[in-house]
C-alpha cells in the first residue's frame, strides 16, 4: 500500500492527529490495519470495530492488539447482539472522529437526548448505502456533526466501487461455488459505480450479462454498454448467477424465487444482508441444506436455488475483500480527510459534506509516483487561457 505508506511516513513525523481520539467501524482486515497503524502513528488514540461479522480476520485483531496496543472489539462470526456490544463500546469511548462504513456507528453516536455527536468534530462514510441513511437523517436535522462522503470521492468511485468490488464480487463467487461463468447469464441487480464493475468483469469471463435498474439514466447507460437490461421478474427466468448490488432492500423476493431456473446462485454485493429477501426464501423453501462451505441450497417446487455467504456481502464472507491496491487509495483519502478535519480552522456545518478536490488530487498524485508515472502540466498562458474568455482567432 505504497500511497497509504507515504501519507504514514508523513504523519509519523508531523503527528497532525497528537491526542484526537478516533473510532474506526470497518471491516478488519489487513488493510484496515495498515490504516490504523497510520492514524496511531500520527498521534490519534484509535479504538476498532468490525463492520461486518464475517469479515474480521482474526490474527489482524490480534495483532493489533498485541504488536500495536490498539483497541479492538471484533471477533470473526460475531452474533448480532455482540456486534452492538462492539458499537457501543467505541461510543462509551468518547470519540472525537468516526471513521463509518454503513453508518451504524454514526447512528449509535446520534442516539440519546444529549448525543455524543454533537461534541465531535466531525466523521467519515465509506458506502452509499450509508450515506443515504445519513442524508435522511440531514434532511431530518437530526445530523448532529459533519459528516464527509469519502463513498463520493472521484478516487474511490473510480477504484474502489469499480475496480475493487468489480473483481472482489467475482472472485467471492468463484471461491464460494468454483462455477464457471463462461457461456453462464449473469444477472446484475444495480448498475452503480459497483454494478458496472461487476457487469464488465462478468462479461470479461465470457458471461451473458442482465442488468436490472430502476433509474432510466442507468438503465440506458448499460444498454449502450452492450448489456440486456429488463426487469428484474423478467431476468429471473433467465439467470444462472444473481448478483444485488442495490443499497436497497428486497430486491430479489418471493416472486423472483418461484420463477428461478434450478441451480440459480443468490449472491449480494451490497453493504447490508437485506438485497435478498431472506425470510421469503425460507418461506417458500420446502427444504434448505449446506452444500459447501457459506453455500445453502434451497429447495422451492423440485429446483434448487444456492444462496452464497447468508446473504452478507460476498466479496469480504467469501473472499478477501477488495485488493490492497484498491484499498490503498480508499484509505489514503481516508486518512487525509480525517488530517483535514482535525486541523480545520473552522468547524464545518452538521452536514454531509463531499471530498475536497485536493485529496482527491493528492491521492492521485501520490499513486502515480509510487507506479513511477509522470503526466504532463499546463504551462502558465495555458492556464490563463483556461481562465479568460478569449474566441479564437479565425481567417477573413
Amino acid at each position: 500500500m505504497p500511497v497509504l505508506s507515504r501519507v504514514a511516513e508523513r504523519f509519523a513525523a508531523e503527528r497532525p492527529l497528537e491526542g484526537v481520539k478516533i473510532a474506526i467501524c470497518l471491516h478488519v482486515t489487513a488493510e484496515t490495519a495498515n490504516l490504523v497503524r497510520a492514524l496511531s502513528g500520527a498521534g490519534a488514540e484509535v479504538a476498532l470495530c468490525s463492520a461486518n461479522p464475517l469479515s474480521t480476520q482474526d490474527d489482524v485483531a490480534a495483532a493489533l492488539v498485541e504488536n500495536d496496543r490498539i483497541e479492538v472489539h471484533a471477533i470473526h462470526g460475531e452474533t448480532l447482539g455482540q456486534y452492538r456490544q462492539h458499537v457501543s463500546a467505541l461510543v462509551a469511548g468518547g470519540p472525537q472522529i468516526a471513521i463509518d462504513d454503513g453508518a451504524e456507528l454514526i447512528e449509535a453516536l446520534h442516539a440519546g437526548d444529549d448525543p455524543p455527536a454533537a461534541k465531535m468534530i466531525g466523521a467519515t462514510e465509506e458506502t452509499t448505502t450509508g450515506l443515504v441513511q445519513l442524508r435522511a437523517l440531514e434532511r431530518s436535522g437530526g445530523l448532529a456533526c459533519p459528516v464527509i462522503a469519502v463513498n463520493e470521492s472521484r478516487t474511490e468511485r473510480a477504484f474502489n466501487d469499480r475496480y475493487g468490488t468489480g473483481q472482489s464480487t467475482i472472485d467471492g463467487i468463484l471461491r464460494a461455488t468454483n462455477v464457471l461463468l463462461a457461456g453462464a447469464v449473469v444477472v446484475v441487480i444495480g448498475y452503480g459505480w459497483t454494478g458496472k464493475g461487476i457487469a464488465l468483469r462478468a462479461k470479461g469471463l465470457g458471461a451473458t450479462v442482465i442488468v436490472c435498474e430502476v433509474d432510466p439514466l442507468r438503465a440506458l447507460e448499460a444498454r449502450m454498454e452492450g448489456f440486456e437490461v429488463m426487469p428484474a421478474l423478467e431476468a429471473a427466468a433467465s439467470g444462472d448467477v444473481f448478483i444485488t448490488v442495490t443499497g436497497g432492500r428486497e430486491v430479489l423476493s418471493e416472486e423472483h424465487f418461484v420463477a428461478m431456473r434450478d441451480g440459480a446462485i443468490l449472491a449480494n454485493a451490497g453493504h447490508f444482508d437485506v438485497e435478498i429477501d431472506l425470510p421469503a426464501l425460507e418461506r417458500v423453501a420446502g427444504s434448505r441444506r449446506e452444500v459447501r462451505p457459506l453455500v445453502e441450497e434451497f429447495e422451492i417446487n423440485g429446483r434448487r436455488i444456492n444462496l452464497l455467504a447468508h446473504g452478507r456481502v460476498v466479496n469480504l464472507a467469501a473472499a478477501d475483500g477488495h485488493p490492497s491496491a484498491v484499498m490503498d487509495l480508499s484509505f489514503a483519502s481516508q486518512a487525509l480527510v480525517v488530517e483535514g478535519l482535525a486541523q480545520s480552522a473552522e468547524p464545518l456545518s452538521a452536514a454531509v459534506h463531499a471530498v475536497p478536490e485536493a485529496v482527491d488530487r493528492e491521492v492521485a498524485r501520490l499513486k502515480l509516483d509510487a507506479l513511477g508515472v509522470s503526466i504532463d502540466s499546463l504551462s502558465e498562458q495555458q492556464l490563463a487561457y483556461l481562465k479568460v474568455f478569449s474566441p479564437a482567432p479565425h481567417d477573413g
